[in-house]
């Protein structure tokens, strides 16, 4: 198996080596991985392409690549450029640090990596941890991905797949004896706004502001994706790029056509 792995913290991140691991573990002695990630961190920025920029490609060193661009950029230059001419059979964008689930998966470029590899009619599989601070925290921060990234890919394989499907993973923030299981869970919804604004002034006293989280995973409803990596879950999630409204169209429809 060929398999192409990415992030959006950069291509020094500590996440992205697990992901390596993974992938080597499921690519097995005669298969390949090749990585090709963002040259520095590009947290929060979806699904961007650099449309209207040049970027740079880095080798450096055998298939392994940097590039000053976007998850999704990569994705493209990897299906496009790297790989051209043998097609990888699986894109794996992660391990985020930092759980990627309600409406954060609009927001990441873990999940837009992961989109673009389906939208190239490649398997494509988000990876993300869940962390969290204090005492009772896992002394490795990657603990439940670690320990159970390659059995959730071969999971995750085994699910079906079709046209522009990708699937996103979410391992919680314990040690790897501690994960209660897999559970198949929709993208929940934490309630009216993910970000608040802090406002911060510099020595200099230029006002900055930084964005933060406003609501908790356990907001979202019961079942849901944010609430079960929350208990202790890895949480599988099939995802598709299309954003039509489907339940919405005959209703619009008649109200448009009469």
């Amino acid at each position: 198996m060929r398999i192409l792995v990415t992030n959006d913290d950069g291509i020094t991140a500590p996440g992205l080596k697990v992901a390596e691991a993974i992938a080597h573990d499921i690519a097995g002695p005669d298969g390949e991985v090749w990585v090709v990630a963002p040259g520095d961190e590009r947290s929060g920025v979806s699904h961007c392409i650099s449309y209207t920029k040049p970027m740079r490609l880095a080798k450096l060193e055998d298939r392994r690549y940097a590039v000053d661009g976007n998850p999704a950029d990569c994705v493209i230059l990897g299906v496009h450029h790297i790989l051209a001419e043998v097609k990888p059979d699986l894109v794996l964008s992660g391990v985020n640090m930092g759980h990627n689930v309600a409406e954060d998966a609009v927001y990441s470029g873990t999940i837009g990596a992961a989109m673009e590899g389906a939208l190239q009619g490649v398997r494509a599989v988000a990876l993300s941890q869940y962390y969290r601070r204090g005492d009772d925290a896992p002394a490795d921060a990657f603990a439940s991905a670690r320990a159970h990234g390659a059995e959730a890919v071969r999971r995750v394989l085994g699910c079906p797949w079709s046209h522009d499907i990708f699937y996103n993973v979410n391992f919680p923030a314990v040690e790897g004896q501690a994960v209660k299981g897999f559970a198949l869970a929709p993208q929940g919804r934490r309630g009216s706004g993910t970000f608040d604004c802090v406002e911060y002034v510099s020595p200099s006293r230029r006002t900055f502001f930084w964005l933060q989280h406003r609501t908790a995973n356990t907001s979202a409803e019961a079942g849901s994706d944010a609430v079960l990596g929350h208990e202790g879950w890895i949480t599988v999630t099939p995802m598709r790029p299309d954003l039509t409204a489907h339940d919405l169209l005959d209703g619009a429809r008649a109200a448009l056509v009469g």
